[in-house]
């Protein structure tokens, strides 16, 4: 099946494989005439992206590179990328990779023509509000992984590196301008992120359905993203060339992330400070996570559950999709515990802390305390 499309999101979406060939004129659309390209340090050097900044310079464009980016991006992160757009006199950014090269990208476009420090826009109540939309710099999102969805998202996760703390950076001019959601990119990762970060998208069409926040459309959409991966995923993770499979695996990434307006929960609550302090994936420390959280919210979701698991052909309906997800982590070979994943002598008190002060803890259908957050903890260990 050949899968290709323009969509809004509002923002302007060019699905299908070879379309980063039209990245020159993505940038155009933007208002980009002179880009940075954004990304991470494996993706520097690889073929991908040496074709894409040929692309560009083909078209006649000047486009410099920054990729300066850990895997769980920092505050110095964004400095120096701060410093090196600015000095570059670059109109623009390309927000080229996986979920922490879009992450960062992101907040140096946002950043590149503010003032204030970055902490003075968390996603806290109306904080956005004290940005100077003038600053902000149009966006052009090019994701090669399938997972975070953050080309469709107003939002960055960075962590601030003099706390190890996630903070969620938000505005709504953060959304990409225009995104090319190229499948193609997508078909040279490993068997082990293609998992990670399919469950990441997954994670977020199940924290999503489990909200008690009023979205119907974000409802369908999760139920349906949650489809996608049920029957793509583990194709793409046994053929990474399976074009049609990474291309609904795109699909789904960009559906988890449209979803989860209506809210995240317990899993990236743990996950956000567990990735923060030990450097883990963030997906696959999603993936982890979730068996434990689903059987936390067992009381408040066992309904909608039992719904959806007859919508995915799952029998058995909450516990029948429970044992679903215990199944698929096994098959994606996806670590049972924390322990498992690397995550040793955790420091429990700062990292429930750290946890019941995510923003996802608003999202989850049951209330999150320290003691029943701390006994979560331990089990996802």
């Amino acid at each position: 099946m050949t899968l290709v499309g323009n969509w809004s999101y509002p923002t302007n979406v060019r699905f299908g494989a070879g379309r980063i060939s039209e990245i020159a004129d993505a940038c155009r659309l933007a208002g980009i005439t002179k880009p940075l390209l954004v990304t991470d340090r494996g993706l520097a050097n690889m073929e991908i992206t040496k074709n894409t900044m040929a692309f560009l310079e083909e078209d006649g464009m000047k486009a410099g590179l920054f990729f300066e980016v850990d895997a769980n991006p920092t505050d110095r992160n964004a400095d120096a990328g701060i410093k090196v757009y600015r000095e570059g006199g670059y109109d623009g950014v390309i927000a080229f990779g996986g979920g922490s090269g879009l992450d960062l990208a992101k907040v140096v476009a946002f950043m590149s023509g503010q003032t204030r420090p970055i902490w003075d826009f968390e996603d806290l109540g109306d904080w956005w509000t004290r940005a100077d939309p003038a600053g902000i710099a149009p966006i052009v999102a090019v994701p090669t992984t399938a997972g975070t969805g953050s080309e469709v998202g107003r939002a960055s996760v960075i962590t601030n590196s003099s706390t190890n703390s996630k903070k969620i950076i938000f505005h709504p001019r953060m959304l990409p301008a225009v995104v090319i959601c190229d499948p193609q990119l997508t078909v040279g990762m490993p068997a082990f992120l293609t998992a990670g970060t399919g469950l990441d998208a997954f994670a977020h069409c199940v924290e999503a359905f489990s909200s008690p926040h009023y979205h119907p459309m974000s409802q369908g959409i999760a139920l349906e993203g949650m489809r996608i991966v049920k029957d793509y995923l583990p194709r793409a993770f046994a053929d990474g060339n399976d074009i049609e499979a990474r291309a609904q695996m795109m699909s789904a990434a960009a559906m988890g992330a449209t979803a989860f307006q209506k809210g995240l929960g317990a899993i990236h609550a743990i996950s956000h400070p567990i990735g923060a302090h030990h450097q883990t994936h963030h997906g696959t420390t999603n993936a982890v996570c979730m068996p434990a959280v689903l059987q936390f919210n067992a009381d408040a979701i066992r309904g909608r559950f039992d719904a959806a698991a007859a919508y995915l052909g799952i029998h058995g309906g909450f516990d029948g999709f429970c044992a679903y997800v215990d199944s698929l982590n096994a098959e994606l070979k996806i670590p049972r515990t924390l322990t498992e994943l690397g995550v040793r002598d955790p420091n429990f008190e700062l990292l429930v802390t750290d946890a019941l002060k995510d923003p996802s803890t608003g999202g989850n259908p049951v209330e999150m305390t320290r003691d029943n957050t701390t006994a979560l903890l331990r089990k996802c260990l």
